[in-house]
């Protein structure tokens, strides 16, 4: 008899894991379908022996200072911040270039051959916006800040790759995330804390796990797991329209496929990323690890991601039709009974790593105050067995 059921062993299930069996002593059994922990964040050495990530970068950064420390029992940090290449044509020289992403004002210089400063570019880039009314696409994000040439340069042709919806189809949440600078900061994220996992996510994951009380079983699912094992309650952390066996039909995901690739080189790119926003290449960024990691190594591996309509849920696709069939699911999971459901795909959310992390913290706070831990649990069935006798 395990106290928990947990689906999932990416972070919303092992977080709550080991959780629930550090400090409440309760009896847990992690499940996964795929061979392996860690969810998409799955890292592994490849056959040259260099670490790669199965399911393409991740790059940790929080500005949660809970949400840092809590990791840090597990792991030390490498400290890393991500920087991207975006590939496009100049306009004014119509050559091929690199240049940073978010853009920034380096990259407005390189490619219009200026010498702008940063009191200058905002008003360029002003003079260049479209005036939007009201803000309610990823088109409308973009062009409202830098107008239309900036934005089929690098927003169009990757978003309509990476969603199969053009930028006028999407939330305006989607371009939000990527923000427009106009000083020479060349990073990907701004967080307060940004760094590796120095020994990589998996050995993270596997020390979270390795607890008292925790049994985890991969390649195992759900169905299996209700014929072979009793269990009080549960965390689901997949797919919720799944979890209802698609009662109001699929929520629409995008999902992603992988090419790794390995060089007889020691480097491949300039940068840990390089984005390909032209909507005639087939992938929409390509990755290589050693930056990331840090490892060393006489040899690279890369990986080059093309967006799909089929495979492993990845991405919530962001459009009023589909929060409003989620809104159904979210009924029927706020319903069940002794079912906590945790997670990006659980809760239909585009969250980053650390705020599924955020979460799974905040969820085994709200089990704190309305579920006995395990001790209580014994005791009253001590309690039944002295009464029956």
């Amino acid at each position: 008899m395990f106290d928990w059921l947990i689906v999932g062993a990416g972070f919303a299930g092992s977080v709550l894991a080991e959780r629930l069996a550090t400090q409440r002593g309760d009896k847990v059994l992690v499940i996964d379908r795929r061979e392996h922990i860690a969810g998409n964040a799955y890292d592994h050495l490849d056959e040259a022996g260099v670490l790669i990530h199965r399911y393409g970068p991740h790059i940790f950064h929080t500005n949660s200072e809970a949400v840092f420390n809590h990791l840090s029992k597990f792991t030390a940090w490498r400290p890393y911040e991500h920087r991207v290449l975006a590939e496009v044509i100049s306009p004014t020289t119509g050559q091929l270039v690199q240049v940073p992403i978010p853009i920034n004002l380096d990259t407005i210089n390189t490619l219009y051959g200026l010498s702008l400063t940063e009191a200058e570019v905002e008003g360029w880039m002003e003079a260049r916006a479209e005036k939007v009314d009201q803000i309610r696409t990823s088109e409308d994000v973009v062009v409202g800040k830098v107008g239309r040439e900036l934005y089929e340069m690098f927003f169009r042709g990757y978003t309509r790759k990476q969603w199969a919806l053009d930028p006028s189809e999407l939330d305006k949440s989607v371009t939000a995330r990527v923000p427009t600078r106009t000083n020479t900061d060349d990073r990907y994220f701004t967080d307060k804390f940004q760094a590796m996992p120095r020994d990589g996510y998996t050995a993270m994951f596997a020390r979270m796990l390795d607890q008292p009380g925790i049994t985890v079983r991969t390649g195992m699912d759900f169905a299996e797991a209700r014929k072979r094992f009793s269990f009080r309650r549960v965390i689901w952390t997949g797919p919720v329209d799944e979890y209802f066996g698609f009662r109001y039909g699929k929520l629409p995901y995008r999902s992603l496929k992988f090419r790794h690739e390995t060089l007889d080189r020691e480097w491949a790119l300039p940068t840990g990323t390089v984005n390909h926003p032209a909507e005639e290449t087939p992938f929409t960024r390509v990755s290589e690890y050693k930056w990331i990691t840090g490892q060393k190594h006489p040899k690279t591996s890369v990986t080059y991601e093309f967006p799909s309509a089929e495979g492993d849920p990845y991405y919530p696709i962001p459009r009023p039709e589909n929060a409003a069939l989620y809104k159904k699911y979210e009924a029927l999971a706020d319903a069940e009974q002794d079912t906590w459901f945790v997670g990006r795909l659980a809760t239909y959310r585009y969250y980053n790593m650390d705020q599924v992390v955020g979460q799974a913290l905040s969820t085994f706070e709200r089990i704190q105050k309305v579920v006995p831990p395990a001790s209580a649990n014994d005791d009253q069935r001590l309690a039944r067995v002295g009464t029956a006798d």
